[in-house]
C-alpha cells in the first residue's frame, strides 16, 4: 500500500488509489474509483464507484463525489460541497442508467458548500464561490458566486482576482503572469 489511510477509512475492493494519497477519518472510497497521486480526501468523504480525480486533488471534509464526476489534476474541492449525478431525482424511481457526467477541469477551486447540478463542466482555473449553486457551465478561469451561479468575474491560476485594462490585458500580482481577455475568453498569455 503506497498511500495512508485512517484506521476508520473503509476502501473497498477494485478502487485504484496513487501513491501518497491521504484519506481521513470515516471517509468511504467505492470500488471502481480512481484517486490519482498525492491527493488529500478529508474526514467524512464519500468517493462513488467509477469517479475519477487527478493527481494532487484536495477534498475537504463532508464532500460527496457521486459517480459520474471526474475531476482533472490540482482541484480543490471545499468543505461540505456537494455534486449531483441525477436532473430529477425521485426515490422510489431508480434512474442509475441517467448519470450525468459531470467535469470539473485542470486547477479549478469549489467554495464551501456550493453545489453543482449535474451535467456542468467546469473550466480550468475557474473559482466557485462558497454556497454557489452552479447550474450550467462555467468558463475558465471565472469567478462564479450566488444561487443560481452567476459569472462576475475572473480568477488567475495563483487564484486573484484578475482586473483587464482597455487592451483586455491583466497581470496576476502575485505571479507577474499576463492573462488576455477576448471574445469572452481568458487565456494566460505568459
Amino acid at each position: 500500500m503506497n498511500y495512508f489511510a485512517h484506521e476508520t477509512a473503509v476502501i473497498d475492493e477494485g478502487c485504484q488509489i496513487g501513491e501518497g494519497t491521504k484519506i481521513w477519518h470515516f471517509s468511504h472510497i467505492m470500488s471502481k474509483c480512481k484517486i490519482g497521486k498525492n491527493c488529500n480526501i478529508g474526514q467524512n468523504v464519500v468517493v462513488s464507484p467509477d469517479v475519477v480525480l487527478g493527481n494532487k486533488v484536495k477534498v475537504q471534509n463532508n464532500v460527496s463525489i457521486y459517480t459520474g464526476v471526474i475531476c482533472e489534476d490540482e482541484v480543490f474541492l471545499g468543505p461540505s460541497m456537494v455534486f449531483t449525478n441525477v436532473t430529477n431525482p425521485r426515490s422510489g424511481i431508480v434512474r442509475k442508467d441517467k448519470y450525468e457526467k459531470t467535469i470539473v477541469k485542470k486547477g479549478a477551486s469549489i467554495g464551501a458548500n456550493a453545489t453543482i447540478v449535474c451535467g456542468n463542466t467546469i473550466g480550468e482555473f475557474a473559482f466557485i464561490g462558497a454556497g454557489t449553486v452552479v447550474i450550467k457551465d462555467v468558463k475558465p478561469y471565472a469567478l462564479v458566486v450566488g444561487n443560481p451561479g452567476k459569472h462576475i468575474g475572473w480568477m488567475s491560476e495563483y487564484g486573484h482576482r484578475l482586473v483587464f485594462n482597455e487592451d483586455g490585458i491583466a497581470v496576476c500580482t502575485e505571479s507577474k503572469r499576463e492573462y488576455l481577455l477576448k471574445d469572452g475568453q481568458v487565456e494566460k498569455v505568459k
